[in-house]
């Protein structure tokens, strides 16, 4: 028995308002990045990575939300790809950025023009079409910056180890290197996963603690990047051997 038109009707105008509201919720994620950039100005970098930490969340239901919603189909106004760009660009890489101003973040003018050199290369980064690989993994670092300042907030290295490690990451945006997509890579997705929960599980203790993490979160800590770095690497070695053979 077929459902009466009123009934589809409004079953159909509800998805859309459902698909129209997964935009809305892929936006939030713009606000808590000037919520993040309040707490930096402000000079509370816990509450900063906090709200990042939220923002990183958003960005990570956003997606399965979409497509679960239909979202392309019935919510045709807005690109949620572009949204997604932009909103990304201001929580991953604009707010980090914004932190490295600050000299007890890193020592300036070097801040500075680890900023500069972070927004300007991030915005190309972002424009690259082909910033993914057929499989789901992205060519060169993903410019997560948030990441990176996380870790030079949270290990407070000597200027110059933090102004190296932020050339290096600079420098693999455009190598020819791969870094896995945690979420979307079916290869190793299960210990992947298992390593993101840890990892996110020491990150959540290293802010409760006000961004002064124990040894034994810290060594969690770079097993995790650790990790995440061989697995490309692994990647490409594989891949190598395969051409040889």
């Amino acid at each position: 028995m077929e459902p009466e038109p009123g009934k589809q009707e409004a079953a159909s105008g509800l998805r859309r308002v459902l698909a129209y509201g997964v935009h809305v919720f892929t936006a939030l994620g713009a606000a808590l990045g000037l919520l993040s950039l309040q707490a930096v100005i402000a000079g509370d970098l816990a509450q900063a990575f906090s709200w990042l930490a939220v923002a990183l969340l958003v960005d990570a239901l956003d997606g399965p939300l979409a497509r679960r919603l239909e979202v392309k189909e019935l919510a045709r106004r807005y690109d949620g790809a572009q949204l997604d760009l932009v909103v990304d660009f201001i929580t991953y890489v604009f707010v980090p950025a914004a932190m490295l101003l600050r000299a007890d973040v890193m020592t300036q003018p070097w801040g500075l023009l680890c900023g500069v050199v972070v927004t300007l290369t991030s915005a190309l980064y972002f424009a690259d079409t082909g910033m993914k690989t057929d499989d789901w993994w992205f060519r060169g670092f993903p410019a997560v910056w948030n990441i990176v300042v996380f870790y030079i907030v949270a290990f407070a290295p000597p200027a110059w180890l933090a102004l190296v490690v932020v050339l290096v990451a600079t420098a693999l945006m455009f190598a020819p290197v791969v870094f896995v997509h945690p979420v979307r890579v079916r290869r190793w997705r299960g210990l992947t996963l298992s390593i993101l929960a840890l990892w996110a599980g020491a990150a959540l203790w290293t802010l409760w603690r006000e961004m002064r993490p124990d040894w034994l979160t810290k060594g969690v800590l770079l097993v995790a990047v650790a990790y995440f770095v061989l697995l490309g690497l692994g990647r490409a070695w594989e891949r190598r051997r395969r051409i040889r053979a």
